[in-house]
């Protein structure tokens, strides 16, 4: 039996055979029938006081409380005019028309009963106040220690939604698709790339099913095989797989990671599934770029090994032309254009050198030497460079150049041929030999951007989506094949190191600007 309800009955039977007037014994007796029916506070003690009040010559009964913020009046009947100064000084000096009753369960004070009256309570008025208290004190004491349990069970409880709803949100924020099985293989955490996914399974629709029911596209024999293999090996499963599944070839890479609760059993198996598409064909052409840098010093090599037999035809074309002035001297008969056959041979010779050293300067590599740049002159070399190529053969640049321009300060003449050269390539790429192209410089604004040189063309020009990633590494909206994604890169990156920088403006189906701002020379 609870100790309230002990106390409870003890005190009924003492009611019964104590020797109080009827009307306070009736009363008493409301009172211990009252508390024991079990009825939630709130409606008991003001029952319990206004049947006290009912025999006592009372204008006011009032239970209070100490609360961290003191006596707090907490039920009453009559005129409430009590305060809680006046309780709490009540006996010092006493008062004749207020007497005030602690409330006391164990060494634990819980407040007070207050009456005010209009008459001296009799002593067996007093005797009924104070069975009353006595009753009320244990009530009262484990109702507060109830409620105290409530609201820690409360607080703890919303603690706990708190952190599980934190643990969600993170699951849910990551860039990779998660959810977790059991040893029935029943699915018990399903995020949100899961739910936005190709399978469009919301959280609730998944928790608590068979994975096979929710990758039904996958067969289930295997699954069950691959998780069977964590469960019994207890170690992390990582592989590639490819899909169709988005309309595009995509690649996946799913990880398998065991999880143990309580025990060094696995009991539950994580799973994550990360689209590492960009990631893949940024390591093929990561490597297609180590092959074309392997060319590049294969071609120096071959660079030098042409200077030599160059180096021989001048020898022989400069030899042969001294012997047939010789000739000619002699009065021999030279037979007609012989002359200019060994004059077309040399200037070949010449400007076959001049092309093989250009090329070995390009791609020789070493540190740039610094000092103020004509960049008319820079774009001239590099027309001469490219002029022999194939496809520019079959297009027309416009040149138009300011011949005032200002000389850039502190710059590499190497390092921006090859800007100009890497933005001349892809606008060939553009016009893909049906359109035109113009390179023209101007003065700009300011002295920090008054060095201008622009490359136009009207090939197919580039979405507005992709021109804030066509300076990225490996970036590139060219075919398979045609680009490595590093050429815009390499620029943005030499034009700030001078100081300056990249624009584009570009409209689709139409052409592309891209304009190098660089500053002047103080000087």
């Amino acid at each position: 039996m609870p100790a309230p309800i002990r106390t409870l009955t003890h005190a009924a039977r003492s009611a019964q055979a104590s020797e109080l007037p009827s009307t306070a014994l009736q009363a008493l007796t409301v009172v211990v029938e009252r508390l024991a029916a079990g009825d939630p506070l709130d409606a008991s003690i003001p029952a319990v006081i206004r049947t006290v009040e009912s025999v006592l010559p009372a204008r006011e009964v009032s239970v209070w409380l100490l609360t961290p913020g003191g006596l707090e009046r907490t039920w009453a009947v009559g005129d409430k005019a009590l305060t809680s100064a006046a309780v709490t000084a009540a006996g010092a000096p006493p008062r004749e028309d207020l007497t005030v009753v602690r409330l006391v369960s164990g060494a634990t004070r819980l407040g007070a009963i207050a009456i005010a009256h209009h008459a001296p309570l009799s002593s067996d008025d007093r005797a009924l106040v104070n069975a009353t208290a006595h009753l009320l004190a244990p009530q009262i004491f484990h109702a507060e220690q109830h409620r105290q349990l409530e609201v820690e069970v409360a607080a703890r409880t919303r603690q706990i939604d708190e952190e599980r709803r934190f643990t969600e949100r993170i699951i849910d924020a990551l860039p990779v698709g998660l959810y977790v099985i059991d040893r029935e293989y029943r699915i018990q955490a399903w995020n949100r790339k899961r739910e936005t996914g190709m399978q469009g399974i919301s959280r609730d629709e998944a928790i608590g099913r068979p994975i096979f029911d929710i990758l039904h596209r996958q067969p289930a024999d295997l699954l069950r095989r691959e998780f069977d293999e964590v469960f019994e090996s207890g170690r992390l499963q990582s592989f590639q797989v490819e899909s169709l599944a988005t309309g595009e070839l995509r690649t996946y890479r799913i990880s398998k990671i065991p999880m143990r609760i309580g025990g060094d059993e696995v009991t539950h198996i994580v799973t994550i599934g990360e689209d590492v598409t960009e990631w893949k064909e940024a390591e093929g052409r990561f490597a297609q770029a180590e092959k074309l840098a392997a060319l590049g010093q294969l071609a120096a090599g071959a660079m030098h090994e042409i200077n030599n037999p160059l180096a021989t035809i001048a020898a022989c074309a400069e030899s042969l032309g001294l012997r047939l002035g010789d000739l000619a001297a002699a009065g021999v008969d030279i037979p007609s254009g012989t002359t200019d056959y060994v004059r077309i041979i040399d200037n070949e010779v010449r400007r076959s050198t001049q092309i093989v050293d250009g090329l070995l300067d390009f791609a020789r590599p070493r540190k740039p030497h610094k000092e103020q740049v004509d960049v008319n002159e820079t774009i001239r070399k590099t027309l001469f460079l490219l002029k022999h190529h194939a496809r520019f053969k079959r297009l027309t640049v416009d040149t138009q150049f300011d011949e005032a321009l200002p000389r850039v300060g502190e710059g590499s003449g190497e390092q921006l041929v090859q800007v100009i050269m890497a933005l001349l390539l892809n606008a060939m790429d553009a016009v893909g030999g049906q359109g035109s192209i113009v390179v023209r410089t101007r003065t700009g604004t300011t002295r920090r951007e008054e060095v201008v040189a622009e490359v136009v063309d009207t090939g197919h020009g580039i979405a507005r989506s992709e021109i804030s990633k066509i300076f990225e590494p490996f970036y590139t909206t060219k075919e398979a094949g045609r680009g490595t994604g590093l050429g815009l890169s390499i620029c943005y990156g030499i034009v700030t190191e001078h100081g300056g920088r990249i624009e584009v403006e570009s409209v689709l189906g139409q052409g592309s600007t891209f304009r190098v701002l660089l500053p002047a020379s103080t000087a």
